[in-house]
């Protein structure tokens, strides 16, 4: 088998398609499974409008930040955070594109080169993740990284997503700097 090469970097203008096609082009049971609500869906227009509105933003004052996903050089997914509150919290999400690199532990690869963007540039003293309670893969990436579970509840975690149960995780800048570390 050929060595799979990692490695991730911050969103480019080019990415937007690829992150909008994701969720536009994929099948409804699997956009469930995440626990998206298909009908709140934005057009594709409107959705590359708002990915360029926030992209110039400095990071103070972004809404949302994307850090695309590689696999021998070919962007295969991406890592966003939402709800920032710089200096101070963020709410990430994870997604593989391609169909055929999930569910290969490749997650908790990508994550460990995702989780220095974020602290950094945004100056995090907590990230948290929300997965779909109903998403196994999301819930072991994040347990087997060392991210502290916290609660299991029902509530509409995104704004295009379905009221569900999740699984509230969190992550300190204090177990951040002891991954870098170890």
């Amino acid at each position: 088998m050929a060595q799979v090469k990692l490695s991730v970097r911050q969103l480019e203008v080019s990415d937007f398609e690829n992150i909008v096609d994701y969720f536009l082009k994929s099948h409804d049971n699997f956009l469930l499974s995440m626990g998206v609500d298909i009908s709140k869906l934005p057009s594709r227009e409107a959705w590359l409008n708002v990915l360029m509105s926030d992209f110039y933003l400095p990071p103070e004052k972004k809404s949302f930040y994307y850090i695309i996903w590689l696999m021998n050089n070919e962007p295969v997914g991406h890592s966003n955070i939402n709800k920032i509150v710089f200096g101070e919290e963020a709410y990430m999400h994870l997604h593989l594109w391609q169909t055929e690199a999930r569910q290969k532990g490749l997650g908790l690869d990508l994550l460990k080169l995702t989780l220095p963007y974020y602290f950094h540039t945004f100056k995090l003293k907590i990230l948290y993740c929300e997965p779909s309670a109903a998403n196994a893969a999301p819930n072991k990436t994040l347990e087997k990284l060392g991210f502290d579970f916290i609660k299991s509840y029902d509530t509409i975690p995104g704004w295009i997503n379905a009221y569900q149960t999740v699984n509230r995780w969190c992550f300190t800048e204090e177990k951040f700097k002891s991954l870098l570390y170890s």
